[in-house]
């Protein structure tokens, strides 16, 4: 006969513990740490033990009835997981989940038979089981918090953050930078300065771990689904490349202390095109260089070279006789690529192709 006592408890403690293991893979409750991740599955296997036991009280029922209930039951779930498989495409950490379900089952299965079948070994094997999981579980966190980078985190990493915490992302459009402060953590204190950032789209927004604990940057209306740093340990960075975000406003939190809270406001950016005519290669009279050569904008322009030549070209500023002055270099332009540079203060700058030096523009910026 099934044991009662054990059962109860092992379906509550199973329950809740594989509550928090969905939740937090399936980034519903993403403010769940690694910590809490871990002692959701600890939770369970621990739910399992007694549970198994429970319903193994009295030997393992070897009736067809048994068999049948079994195969039933083992069919059901087989399906469900497969038809959930085929439907994801975005828990890249699905591997994990499953390699963790497959290590809580194995010593679940072990220390059931041998609690019915070798008592006496009940005991020990049992120690040693939850003590390695213990331990592989401690040793697996604190590394992550520890090690290298620290870069640790069971919920995936969102496709969309522009780099991993800790990278530097590509100079290739504006930076615009985010403070997170020292003592941070502690509810009360300013978390992010500024805390409303407005970019115009395709600006890069790098955040600067100034603390001294973990935080994240994490979407707050979809669960991370937008961008998600992961931890962004002490002394680190985190940037986000806003071209790849489609809305206008997102409001962001740090996963790890939920009162943290910022927000990003998206423009649409002012452009102006210049094009690098054909033929600018060759110098000649009447020909055109950059059309047009002298551009006046405002400020927080996006300026945008076109080369429409078949020849590569550059947009460097400084001019010839005084060579580059460091302001923004567009490197080698391939024929029908592009380079931008937005201007965020007044002033006139002159630029050159430093492989064809008699192409000269200017931007004035009012």
């Amino acid at each position: 006969m099934s044991d009662w006592d054990l059962m109860m408890p092992g379906m509550g403690l199973t329950a809740i513990g594989l509550s928090g293991v969905i939740l937090s893979y399936l980034g519903i409750a993403n403010t769940f740490l690694t910590g809490m991740q871990a002692l959701s599955g600890l939770t369970m296997f621990i739910g399992m033990i007694f549970l198994s036991a429970g319903i193994l009280n009295g030997g393992v029922s070897t009736s067809g009835r048994a068999k049948a209930t079994t195969l039933v039951i083992f069919g059901i779930a087989g399906s469900v997981g497969a038809y959930a498989l085929s439907l994801n495409t975005v828990i890249t950490s699905m591997p994990r989940f499953i390699g963790v379900l497959i290590i809580i089952i194995i010593p679940t299965i072990v220390i059931a038979f041998t609690s019915m079948k070798m008592q006496k070994y009940f005991k020990p094997i049992a120690v040693i089981f939850v003590a390695a999981m213990a331990v592989g579980i401690g040793s697996y966190t604190a590394f992550g918090f520890l090690g290298p980078g620290a870069q640790f985190s069971l919920h995936p990493q969102n496709e969309t953050s522009a780099t991993e915490a800790g990278e530097e992302a590509a100079p290739t459009a504006p930076v615009i930078t985010v403070n997170i402060p020292v003592n941070s953590s502690i509810k009360g204190n300013p978390n992010f300065t500024p805390d409303t950032v407005t970019v115009p789209k395709g600006d890069i927004i790098k955040w600067t771990n100034n603390d001294t604990v973990p935080h994240t940057v994490t979407s707050s209306a979809d669960a991370g689904a937008a961008f998600d740093s992961s931890l962004i340990a002490a002394g680190k960075t985190y940037s986000l490349d806003t071209s790849k975000l489609n809305g206008t406003e997102y409001d962001y939190m740090c996963t790890v202390h939920p009162f943290m809270t910022g927000k990003i406001v998206i423009t649409q950016p002012v452009i102006s095109n210049v094009n690098i005519s054909k033929g600018a290669s060759t110098q000649s009279a009447g020909q055109k260089y950059f059309d047009p050569a002298d551009v006046s904008v405002k400020v927080g322009t996006t300026v945008v070279w076109t080369n429409q030549d078949s020849a590569a070209h550059t947009v460097t500023s400084g001019d010839p006789s005084g060579g580059p002055s460091g302001a923004f270099d567009s490197g080698l332009i391939k024929p029908g690529n592009t380079f931008k540079h937005t201007f965020t203060s007044t002033g006139t700058t002159s630029y050159f192709c430093t492989v064809h030096p008699w192409m000269t523009g200017k931007v004035t910026v009012g």
